[in-house]
């Protein structure tokens, strides 16, 4: 866990497919000046040990909880969710209520995602299989040895540092995410809370998430990406969606000044209704 700065509540950053602490490098810096907040590697990811599979989003929120009681990083929290993050940290959340008081989501991934979105792009259109080619090619090489490897098909597989395209861990752990989001995380997170009461809550949509999809479909997909996300929103009385200009799904590289003035925004908020000291 890399933590930085001072004050309540803190934020925690759960990243999305893949990520690392180190993909909130130009967020954690400049949050750190308002409140406490805390980055870390998923199981698997980064400098983590492998948990065991499968890697599904309860497996992930019950290692956060047991990474932030061993790390004595004290509660309440407002959890922040990249794309999948968002997923996890609303597992998270579910489970232990009392000690989230507000939530950010960065263009997030909705439960069930490949059925919501085959209503606007057809069948396929949330299908992992394409993301899934990579961790497996990566994965067949690292058992056979061969990383680093000049073969330009395996090129994307050293995208990080040498050492970790070497680990399995990493390459396993990306598998079982993508074979369980849209199944058993996504069945967690659909089972879960409807409402958040009066929690705030913000959630910020890229406009150009579709972008290189042609079209039709991409105008479809991106009102609908849209109204996903308001509804996402909606489960809180205190919920707001934001469409963000100028970013492509990865909107933590894009524009970080805007996820910064979302967290900002909550932790305001989470602040004024929280209850007086004893």
């Amino acid at each position: 866990m890399r933590c930085a700065g001072k004050g309540s509540p803190t934020v925690v950053l759960e990243g999305g497919f893949g990520a690392d602490s180190h993909a909130w490098d130009r967020v954690e810096p400049q949050v750190a000046g308002l409140t406490r907040v805390c980055a870390y590697d998923r199981a698997g990811y980064g400098f983590s040990d492998m948990g065991p599979l499968p890697r599904d989003g309860a497996a992930v929120a019950r290692d956060l909880e047991a990474a932030l009681r061993a790390g004595g990083i004290g509660l309440p929290f407002v959890l922040v969710g990249h794309s999948v993050g968002a997923l996890y940290a609303r597992i998270f959340a579910n489970r232990w209520p009392r000690a989230v008081v507000g939530m950010v989501f960065i263009d997030p991934a909705p439960d069930h995602e490949d059925v919501r979105l085959a209503a606007a792009g057809g069948p396929g259109a949330g299908s992992l299989a394409g993301l899934r080619e990579r961790p497996a090619r990566c994965l067949a090489a690292a058992n056979a040895g061969v990383l680093p490897s000049k073969d330009p098909g395996l090129a994307a597989c050293l995208a990080g540092s040498t050492s970790l395209a070497r680990r399995r861990d990493n390459w396993l752990t990306q598998i079982s995410e993508l074979d369980t989001l849209w199944g058993a995380t996504s069945d967690e997170v659909a089972s879960g809370r409807s409402s958040y009461g009066e929690m705030p809550m913000i959630v910020l949509t890229a406009d150009g998430t579709f972008s290189d999809v042609p079209d039709p479909p991409r105008a479809s997909l991106s009102l609908l990406w849209l109204r996903l996300h308001q509804q996402m929103a909606s489960l809180s009385a205190h919920g707001s969606s934001r469409l963000i200009a100028h970013s492509s799904h990865m909107m933590i590289f894009d524009r970080p000044d805007a996820i910064i003035q979302a967290i900002q925004d909550v932790v305001t908020q989470a602040r004024s209704h929280a209850p007086a000291s004893p």
